[in-house]
Protein backbone atom coordinates (compact mmCIF):
# COMPACT_ATOMS: atom_id res chain seq x y z
CA UNK A 1 0.00 0.00 0.00
CA UNK A 2 2.84 2.42 1.12
CA UNK A 3 5.63 2.24 -1.43
CA UNK A 4 9.09 3.10 -0.08
CA UNK A 5 9.85 6.61 -0.72
CA UNK A 6 12.84 7.28 -3.70
CA UNK A 7 16.02 8.84 -1.65
CA UNK A 8 16.95 11.97 -3.40
CA UNK A 9 20.75 12.21 -2.64
CA UNK A 10 22.23 15.86 -1.26
CA UNK A 11 25.07 17.54 -2.57
CA UNK A 12 25.98 20.82 -1.02
CA UNK A 13 26.88 23.60 -2.86
CA UNK A 14 30.91 23.18 -3.46
CA UNK A 15 30.34 19.98 -4.41
CA UNK A 16 27.73 21.42 -7.44
CA UNK A 17 29.48 23.99 -7.96
CA UNK A 18 32.46 21.93 -8.58
CA UNK A 19 30.50 19.65 -11.14
CA UNK A 20 29.19 22.71 -12.79
CA UNK A 21 32.71 23.76 -13.66
CA UNK A 22 33.58 20.48 -14.77
CA UNK A 23 30.62 20.52 -17.47
CA UNK A 24 31.76 23.42 -18.29
CA UNK A 25 35.25 22.62 -18.98
CA UNK A 26 34.48 19.90 -20.68
CA UNK A 27 32.12 21.73 -23.25
CA UNK A 28 34.71 24.30 -23.86
CA UNK A 29 37.05 21.35 -24.64
CA UNK A 30 34.77 19.77 -27.03
CA UNK A 31 34.21 23.17 -28.92
CA UNK A 32 37.83 23.70 -29.27
CA UNK A 33 38.08 20.18 -30.86
CA UNK A 34 35.27 21.33 -33.31
CA UNK A 35 37.15 23.65 -34.06
CA UNK A 36 40.23 22.48 -34.75
CA UNK A 37 38.30 19.86 -36.70
CA UNK A 38 36.91 22.51 -39.06
CA UNK A 39 40.19 24.65 -39.08
CA UNK A 40 41.73 21.23 -40.71
CA UNK A 41 38.98 20.74 -43.06
CA UNK A 42 38.53 24.36 -44.18
CA UNK A 43 42.42 25.04 -44.29
CA UNK A 44 42.54 21.97 -46.43
CA UNK A 45 38.97 23.13 -48.30
CA UNK A 46 40.82 26.71 -49.03
CA UNK A 47 43.87 24.85 -51.07
CA UNK A 48 41.82 22.91 -52.71
CA UNK A 49 39.93 25.91 -53.70
CA UNK A 50 42.51 27.93 -54.91
CA UNK A 51 44.73 25.35 -56.24
CA UNK A 52 42.91 22.77 -57.90
CA UNK A 53 39.72 25.09 -58.95
CA UNK A 54 41.57 28.08 -59.22
CA UNK A 55 39.25 30.30 -57.50
CA UNK A 56 40.38 33.55 -56.58
CA UNK A 57 43.63 33.19 -58.29
CA UNK A 58 44.68 36.24 -59.02
CA UNK A 59 43.49 37.71 -55.56
CA UNK A 60 46.93 38.36 -53.64
CA UNK A 61 46.84 40.34 -50.61
CA UNK A 62 50.03 41.58 -49.03
CA UNK A 63 51.72 39.60 -51.68
CA UNK A 64 50.47 35.95 -50.75
CA UNK A 65 47.91 33.99 -51.82
CA UNK A 66 44.39 34.50 -50.53
CA UNK A 67 44.07 30.89 -48.85
CA UNK A 68 47.73 31.48 -47.14
CA UNK A 69 45.95 34.23 -45.81
CA UNK A 70 42.49 33.28 -44.80
CA UNK A 71 44.42 30.10 -43.32
CA UNK A 72 46.92 32.41 -41.19
CA UNK A 73 43.73 34.45 -39.45
CA UNK A 74 41.91 31.64 -39.17
CA UNK A 75 45.33 29.60 -37.73
CA UNK A 76 45.29 33.11 -35.53
CA UNK A 77 41.64 32.70 -34.26
CA UNK A 78 42.43 28.97 -33.31
CA UNK A 79 45.56 29.47 -31.05
CA UNK A 80 43.48 32.23 -29.25
CA UNK A 81 40.70 29.82 -28.73
CA UNK A 82 43.53 27.63 -27.37
CA UNK A 83 44.88 30.11 -25.18
CA UNK A 84 41.37 30.68 -23.75
CA UNK A 85 40.71 27.36 -22.93
CA UNK A 86 43.94 26.16 -21.60
CA UNK A 87 45.64 28.96 -20.35
CA UNK A 88 43.70 31.97 -19.42
CA UNK A 89 40.75 29.99 -18.02
CA UNK A 90 43.47 28.23 -15.80
CA UNK A 91 44.88 31.59 -14.68
CA UNK A 92 41.74 33.66 -14.56
CA UNK A 93 39.15 31.54 -14.79
CA UNK A 94 37.08 31.16 -11.15
CA UNK A 95 39.23 29.20 -9.52
CA UNK A 96 41.56 31.53 -10.05
CA UNK A 97 39.69 33.96 -8.65
CA UNK A 98 39.26 31.91 -5.49
CA UNK A 99 42.59 31.40 -5.13
CA UNK A 100 43.62 35.18 -5.34
CA UNK A 101 40.36 35.72 -3.37
CA UNK A 102 42.16 33.33 -0.16
CA UNK A 103 45.18 35.24 -0.55
CA UNK A 104 43.53 38.84 0.29
CA UNK A 105 41.54 37.09 2.70
CA UNK A 106 44.63 35.82 4.31
CA UNK A 107 46.30 38.91 4.44
CA UNK A 108 43.50 40.67 5.78
CA UNK A 109 43.08 38.16 8.73
CA UNK A 110 46.96 38.11 8.87
CA UNK A 111 46.44 42.11 9.44
CA UNK A 112 43.43 41.60 11.89
CA UNK A 113 45.55 39.32 14.20
CA UNK A 114 48.91 41.88 14.77
CA UNK A 115 45.97 44.67 14.80
CA UNK A 116 44.60 42.71 17.65
CA UNK A 117 47.34 42.03 19.42
CA UNK A 118 48.68 45.35 19.71
CA UNK A 119 45.24 46.39 20.70
CA UNK A 120 44.85 44.03 23.69
CA UNK A 121 48.96 45.05 24.35
CA UNK A 122 47.88 48.84 24.81
CA UNK A 123 44.81 48.16 26.66
CA UNK A 124 46.66 46.45 29.12
CA UNK A 125 49.23 49.34 29.67
CA UNK A 126 46.26 51.19 29.45
CA UNK A 127 44.84 49.44 32.52
CA UNK A 128 48.31 49.29 34.04
CA UNK A 129 48.40 53.29 33.82
CA UNK A 130 44.89 53.67 35.00
CA UNK A 131 45.64 51.50 38.10
CA UNK A 132 48.96 53.12 38.71
CA UNK A 133 46.83 56.55 38.48
CA UNK A 134 44.13 55.42 40.60
CA UNK A 135 46.58 53.72 43.35
CA UNK A 136 49.26 57.14 43.30
CA UNK A 137 45.65 59.42 43.71
CA UNK A 138 45.00 57.69 46.92
CA UNK A 139 48.49 58.06 48.41
CA UNK A 140 48.49 61.65 47.16
CA UNK A 141 44.63 62.70 48.06
CA UNK A 142 44.81 62.65 51.99
CA UNK A 143 41.53 61.15 53.67
CA UNK A 144 38.82 63.81 54.56
CA UNK A 145 38.62 64.37 58.55
CA UNK A 146 35.47 65.03 59.49
CA UNK A 147 34.82 67.44 62.22
CA UNK A 148 32.16 68.15 64.65
CA UNK A 149 31.94 71.82 65.67
CA UNK A 150 29.79 73.06 69.00
CA UNK A 151 28.90 75.28 71.38
CA UNK A 152 27.71 73.79 74.78
CA UNK A 153 27.32 74.54 78.13
CA UNK A 154 28.51 72.73 81.00
CA UNK A 155 25.22 70.51 81.27
CA UNK A 156 25.78 70.08 77.64
CA UNK A 157 22.86 72.24 76.12
CA UNK A 158 22.80 73.48 72.93
CA UNK A 159 20.30 75.08 72.08
CA UNK A 160 16.29 76.28 73.04
CA UNK A 161 13.19 76.56 70.83
CA UNK A 162 15.44 76.00 67.78
CA UNK A 163 17.86 79.11 68.73
CA UNK A 164 21.32 79.70 70.42
CA UNK A 165 20.86 80.48 74.19
CA UNK A 166 23.84 82.92 74.42
CA UNK A 167 25.70 85.57 72.11
CA UNK A 168 29.65 85.09 72.73
CA UNK A 169 31.18 87.07 69.60
CA UNK A 170 34.55 85.46 69.98
CA UNK A 171 32.74 82.09 69.98
CA UNK A 172 31.47 83.22 66.70
CA UNK A 173 34.12 84.53 64.64
CA UNK A 174 35.51 81.15 65.81
CA UNK A 175 33.07 79.16 64.27
CA UNK A 176 33.48 81.53 60.66
CA UNK A 177 37.44 81.05 61.08
CA UNK A 178 37.09 77.45 60.84
CA UNK A 179 34.43 76.75 58.65
CA UNK A 180 35.02 79.49 55.70
CA UNK A 181 35.17 77.81 52.65
CA UNK A 182 34.42 74.43 53.74
CA UNK A 183 31.07 72.05 53.57
CA UNK A 184 29.16 72.52 56.59
CA UNK A 185 26.57 69.29 57.02
CA UNK A 186 23.27 70.09 59.34
CA UNK A 187 19.98 68.92 59.83
CA UNK A 188 16.94 70.70 58.55
CA UNK A 189 15.80 72.62 61.80
CA UNK A 190 19.97 73.80 62.02
CA UNK A 191 18.88 75.27 58.71
CA UNK A 192 16.02 77.08 59.64
CA UNK A 193 17.38 78.86 62.14
CA UNK A 194 19.59 80.73 60.03
CA UNK A 195 18.00 84.01 58.75
CA UNK A 196 20.19 83.15 55.19
CA UNK A 197 22.58 80.42 54.42
CA UNK A 198 25.94 81.48 55.84
CA UNK A 199 28.85 83.01 53.42
CA UNK A 200 31.54 81.03 51.49
CA UNK A 201 30.48 77.73 52.49
CA UNK A 202 28.53 74.93 50.75
CA UNK A 203 25.31 74.06 52.93
CA UNK A 204 24.45 70.37 52.63
CA UNK A 205 21.46 69.73 54.66
CA UNK A 206 20.27 66.31 56.20
CA UNK A 207 15.99 66.40 55.48
CA UNK A 208 13.50 63.41 55.65
CA UNK A 209 11.00 65.72 53.74
CA UNK A 210 10.50 65.02 50.25
CA UNK A 211 10.97 68.36 47.45
CA UNK A 212 12.10 69.73 50.34
CA UNK A 213 12.45 73.67 49.06
CA UNK A 214 16.07 75.16 49.74
CA UNK A 215 17.72 78.18 47.85
CA UNK A 216 19.77 77.92 45.09
CA UNK A 217 23.37 76.50 45.80
CA UNK A 218 22.21 74.52 49.47
CA UNK A 219 22.67 70.43 48.71
CA UNK A 220 19.72 68.32 50.04
CA UNK A 221 20.14 64.64 51.44
CA UNK A 222 18.61 62.34 53.22
CA UNK A 223 20.67 60.90 55.37
CA UNK A 224 24.21 61.54 56.87
CA UNK A 225 26.00 58.76 55.06
CA UNK A 226 24.74 61.08 51.88
CA UNK A 227 26.00 64.12 53.32
CA UNK A 228 29.77 63.14 53.70
CA UNK A 229 29.75 61.70 50.11
CA UNK A 230 28.67 65.13 48.88
CA UNK A 231 30.75 66.43 51.26
CA UNK A 232 33.89 64.29 49.76
CA UNK A 233 35.66 66.83 47.76
CA UNK A 234 36.63 68.88 50.85
CA UNK A 235 39.56 67.83 52.64
CA UNK A 236 37.94 68.60 56.36
CA UNK A 237 33.68 69.14 56.43
CA UNK A 238 32.02 69.85 59.48
CA UNK A 239 29.44 69.00 61.48
CA UNK A 240 27.53 72.28 62.67
CA UNK A 241 24.13 70.29 63.98
CA UNK A 242 21.43 69.27 65.44
CA UNK A 243 21.56 67.31 68.02
CA UNK A 244 20.40 63.83 66.16
CA UNK A 245 22.67 64.54 63.27
CA UNK A 246 25.63 65.44 66.21
CA UNK A 247 24.68 62.02 67.83
CA UNK A 248 25.15 60.05 64.67
CA UNK A 249 28.16 61.87 63.75
CA UNK A 250 30.17 61.13 67.00
CA UNK A 251 30.60 57.70 65.25
CA UNK A 252 32.28 58.50 62.86
CA UNK A 253 34.00 61.90 62.98
CA UNK A 254 37.73 62.07 63.68
CA UNK A 255 38.09 65.46 65.35
CA UNK A 256 35.89 67.84 67.54
CA UNK A 257 35.59 71.20 68.06
CA UNK A 258 33.81 72.25 70.90
CA UNK A 259 33.00 75.33 72.83
CA UNK A 260 32.50 74.93 76.21
CA UNK A 261 30.52 77.41 77.83
CA UNK A 262 31.28 77.19 81.62
CA UNK A 263 27.95 77.51 82.86
CA UNK A 264 24.23 75.12 82.85
CA UNK A 265 21.61 76.85 80.65
CA UNK A 266 17.67 75.53 80.47
CA UNK A 267 17.14 73.91 76.75
CA UNK A 268 15.62 71.13 74.55
CA UNK A 269 18.37 70.49 72.38
CA UNK A 270 21.93 68.53 73.68
CA UNK A 271 24.92 67.48 72.96
CA UNK A 272 25.91 63.68 73.48
CA UNK A 273 28.46 63.02 76.33
CA UNK A 274 31.92 62.78 75.14
CA UNK A 275 33.51 59.30 75.76
CA UNK A 276 36.88 60.12 76.72
CA UNK A 277 37.79 56.63 76.31
CA UNK A 278 37.65 57.24 72.67
CA UNK A 279 38.88 60.44 72.82
CA UNK A 280 41.61 62.94 73.76
CA UNK A 281 41.59 66.72 74.73
CA UNK A 282 44.39 67.61 72.37
CA UNK A 283 44.55 71.93 72.85
CA UNK A 284 42.48 73.80 75.56
CA UNK A 285 42.70 77.82 75.48
CA UNK A 286 40.20 79.86 77.95
CA UNK A 287 38.65 83.35 77.91
CA UNK A 288 37.21 85.16 80.62
CA UNK A 289 34.11 87.26 81.03
CA UNK A 290 33.96 90.77 79.61
CA UNK A 291 32.13 93.49 78.32
CA UNK A 292 31.47 91.24 75.29
CA UNK A 293 30.82 88.22 76.58
CA UNK A 294 28.58 87.58 79.29
CA UNK A 295 29.57 84.13 80.25
CA UNK A 296 33.06 82.08 80.75
CA UNK A 297 34.09 79.39 77.55
CA UNK A 298 36.90 77.43 76.78
CA UNK A 299 37.70 76.45 72.66
CA UNK A 300 38.46 73.24 73.03
CA UNK A 301 39.85 69.98 70.75
CA UNK A 302 39.38 66.62 70.63
CA UNK A 303 40.66 63.91 68.85
CA UNK A 304 39.43 60.20 68.16
CA UNK A 305 42.03 58.14 69.58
Amino acid sequence: MFGKKKVIPQIDKDQLELIENAQKRIKQKKRLYIHFVIFLIGAAFLIVANTALKIGKDFKPFELDWFVSAILIWLFLLIYHILNVFILNKFMGKTWEQEQLDKLVAKQQNRIKKLKSNFIKEEALLAQSEVYNDEKDKKSTPKSELTIIVAAAENDAIGKDNKLIWHLSDDLKHFKNLTNEHHIIMGRKTFESFLKPLPNRTHIVITRQNNYKAPEGVIIVNSLKDAIDAAKIDKQPFIIGGGEIYKQALQIANKIELTRVHENFKADTFFPKIDMNLWKETSKTFHTKDEKHKHEFSFITYEKK
